[in-house]
This record gives structure tokens, sequence and C-alpha cells, in this order.
């Protein structure tokens, strides 16, 4: 998609999309030109979001880590996967548990169509097109439901994309909706984008910006993602920095880039 030529049929390569962004952002090739040149505007706007997406990965990488080895946790329902990128949850949880299932989800089409040729593995691993604004429609997916076994204890991955969730869609609902139908035991992984750590007048701006892509922005304040946990229990270190989240070698070390605060929970019981 990076190389010039013809979008695939149905996707409209002159309006910005948040995943190809994204993809800009880390260093990917799967972005168009109206995907830069919006990307680069933002980044003018917020000069650390580049090495804060990548933070988010390794944050990723970690949390999976720490759920597989520490936590048992052999299933996991990533939510707002985007595009692949290196180190997929699946390669990460399989390298401590080779029978780890996953499940990536996605609304948009484009993101669908590369993760069913890049992710899916028969028994381990697949991709479904779901919108994580309809809960109850994700959450009763019939290919979900025969990969994942909501009786047991699994965890949920909401990596960079409530902030992509209006408030009148109410992410406190829906992150309700999908703690009601986890097993207790089971984990919820949250990085969010922050107005604590964005100068207002920037964070107004680059909200212009995404308002003429295919997803809106919303920052939110600590306060506000931390109420996202309700009816979990935080583990240590809590709702923080995403580089301070247990990092390895035990030292976060500076970072002026992050503009986002992650944290991990268990539903209680069991």
């Amino acid at each position: 998609m990076a190389e010039p030529g013809e979008a695939p049929q149905g996707v409209d390569a002159s309006i910005p999309n948040a995943a190809r962004m994204y993809d800009y952002y880390l260093g990917g090739k799967d972005n168009f030109e109206a995907d830069r040149v919006a990307a680069e505007k933002i980044l003018a706007l917020v000069p650390g979001l580049r090495q804060s997406t990548q933070e988010n990965r390794r944050f990723l990488r970690r949390v999976v880590r720490f759920l597989a080895a520490e936590a048992g946790i052999d299933q996991f329902l990533d939510i707002g996967a985007g595009l692949p990128t290196q180190a997929p949850v699946h390669t990460v949880a399989q390298e401590i548990n080779p029978s780890a299932r996953v499940v990536y989800a996605d609304y948009d089409p484009v993101v669908v169509a590369h993760g069913n040729a890049l992710l899916t593995i028969p028994e381990r691993s697949i991709m479904v097109r779901a919108d994580l604004r309809q809960p109850g429609e994700l959450l009763t997916h019939p290919d979900v439901l025969a990969h994942l076994d909501f009786s047991r204890p699994l965890a949920v991955l909401l990596i960079a994309v409530l902030h992509f969730i209006p408030d009148d869609d109410e992410p406190p609902r829906i992150v309700a909706a999908l703690r009601d139908a986890m097993a207790p035991g089971s984990y919820l992984a949250i990085v969010h984008l922050s107005s604590d750590f964005v100068d207002p007048e920037a964070a107004s701006q680059a909200t212009a910006i995404y308002e003429q892509a295919s997803a809106r922005i919303r920052h939110r304040s600590r306060e506000q993602i931390l109420r996202l946990f309700d009816g979990y229990d935080l583990v240590d270190p809590g709702l923080v920095s995403k580089h301070e989240w247990r990092p390895e070698g035990g030292s976060p070390g500076h970072r002026t880039s992050n503009v986002s605060w992650g944290g991990v929970a268990r539903k209680p019981g069991r």
C-alpha cells in the first residue's frame, strides 16, 4: 500500500485512515499519501508521538508476557488490533505457551484483510471484523465464540483504541459489557491517550485533524481513564505512564515522549 498505485477496491485513499496513520508513526509501509500528510501534521503538533507509538508496542509485549507467563492466561482478545506489526500478540504469547489462542478484532476492512493474510494461524489465531462500539455483537460473533472459551479466564487488550471512541458511545458502558462477559480471573489491559500529557492547544489542533480522518480522537484525563477499570483490581504498578509499567530491567529510564496512560487489571474471583 505504500507504493504508488491504485487503492484496493472500496478503499478511499484520499481520506486519512487512523490505522494507516498509526502504521506510519511506527515506520510501516502500509499507508497512502493522505495518511502521511495527516500524520506529519500530527507529529508537528505532538513530536513525541512517534516514539510513544513504539512504546505502545513495547508495553503490549510486556503485558502479554506477564499474562501468559505469570498470570497463566492462554486466550487473548485484541480489540482494535490495527495493521500487523512486528511481534503481534500471538507470536509473543505462543513463545511462552504454544497453545495460546488469540482473536484479533477490528472494524476497518483494510485492517481485517491484512490481518487475515498475516495474523491467522489455524487453531491458534484468527481475525474478525467487529466494532468495539457494539460490544454485544463482538462478544456473540460466531468466530469469536468458536475460538475463545468465555467460561475460562482470558485477556482483553484495548491498546490505543478507546481514544477513538467518542463520549456519545459511552466507553465506560463498552468496557463494562466486556467485563461482564469475562470469567473471574480475566484481565483487561488499556493504553489511552491523555490530555494530561499534551498541550491543550496542540491537543485541540490534533483533534481537528483527526476529524477529517476515518476515526475521531478524544483525549481523556487519568481520572476518566481510571474509571474504565471499575469492577477490576489494578495490578501493580497501577495506572501509570505506559513506559513505567513493569519496564524491562526494572527501570523505565527517562521518557519525554509519553502521551498515554497504561494499566492492567484483573476481574476479581478465582
